[in-house]
């Protein structure tokens, strides 16, 4: 048999078997360039972007978004502010440049009556219509719409620090800015999911609560403050027919169960170099429940490894997380860095193709 790419994504999401293992992308602006550049492709149209996974052979989940038609956002004294108030400046580390965040617009605030001044974004300041002519410009690929993350979200508004010292410290406050983030993506998603019925494929439900060894919070804080207003954004995918995909960095595996009652559909990254992880008993536990999403380490393989060592992993990683041939999407674990060899990124995809 032979699928398109959308199909191949589809079919692995629903333990479906596949003609071949299905493959996605995430890379830092640096790698894109680089990739046009090594074959030739000088636009950067959504055509451009679909010739460039072709040449790679990568199916790809596309995300759309709408328009922002909202307040005009400054730029002050270099820095980028978006609609939440969250400010942002470039910043180069040498090999590439990021855009960190550098202004937390709720980092001051010490009461509810704060909370109640800040000027919350609204679900209004979009354009919805814009999303189905956006998702026509990738035919025959799996259209993503969408991105909760509530934890993430408190993290933004109010500083790493104080958002980990919150739901111990000033729990009404904690509980006050998720029910706040919570209603506005409720209310925002419902109408992007409404302007693509029929057409979106997938949503990000997602968040960063996993480190480099363990979790950033525990498993209590998770359930008191965090799982529920999860949950009402799976609940409103779920009622599109949209399957839910969740990006958890790091060693988020204490989560696992939780995540797998609550209904999420496609598990990302696999970080499986951050703590202590056995692959073949991850797909044994959880392989009826998730789509496993990427998993060829980023942080030593791609960049540092060479193009067999590239090979071996996802000749691994085929036989452990792909080990029923489906059920798993193969790709690397973050977004590509430009330190990575070109090289590796080739020899990923090509094995990707001879694996099954």
């Amino acid at each position: 048999m032979s699928m398109n790419p959308r199909e191949r994504i589809l079919a692995a999401i629903r333990h479906q078997p596949v003609d071949r293992i299905p493959t996605d992308i995430w890379a830092t602006g640096e790698v894109w360039e680089k990739l046009y550049e090594h074959f030739g492709i000088a636009g950067r149209t959504p055509a451009d972007q679909i010739a460039l996974y072709d040449q790679i052979g990568v199916d790809g989940i596309f995300w759309v978004w709408p328009d922002y038609i909202g307040p005009e956002l400054p730029v002050i004294d270099g820095i980028q502010y978006d609609e939440w108030g969250m400010g942002y400046r470039m910043h180069s580390y040498g090999s590439g440049a990021y855009k960190e965040q550098v202004v937390f617009p709720l980092a001051q605030a010490k009461s509810l009556s704060d909370l109640e001044a800040f000027p919350w974004p609204s679900p209004d300041w979009y354009d919805y219509d814009s999303l189905r002519a956006q998702a026509a410009q990738y035919p025959e690929r799996a259209i993503g719409c969408g991105y909760t993350a509530i934890f993430y979200w408190h993290n933004n508004l109010r500083g790493l620090e104080l958002s980990m010292m919150d739901p111990l410290a000033e729990p009404e406050m904690t509980e006050t800015i998720i029910q706040r983030v919570s209603d506005f993506f409720t209310e925002f998603h419902r109408r992007c999911f409404e302007a693509l019925r029929g057409v979106v494929d997938i949503t990000q439900v997602t968040d960063d609560f996993g480190g480099q060894v363990g979790l950033m919070i525990s498993p209590k804080v998770f359930d008191r403050f965090y799982r529920k207003p999860m949950q009402r954004a799976m609940d409103l995918a779920k009622s599109f027919d949209v399957f839910v995909f969740h990006h958890d960095d790091g060693d988020c595996r204490k989560l696992m169960t939780r995540l797998a009652e609550m209904g999420v559909n496609v598990l990302n990254p696999i970080q499986w170099r951050c703590g202590d992880w056995d692959l073949a008993a991850l797909k044994e536990e959880f392989g009826a429940q998730f789509c496993f999403h990427s998993a060829v380490d980023n942080q030593q393989t791609l960049p540092f490894g060479t193009p067999e060592d590239v090979r071996a992993e996802v000749r691994m990683l085929a036989q452990t997380l792909g080990k029923d041939r489906t059920g798993f999407i193969l790709g690397p674990c973050h977004n590509l860095q430009p330190i990575t060899p070109i090289e590796n990124i080739l020899a990923l995809f090509d094995e990707a193709r001879k694996v099954y």
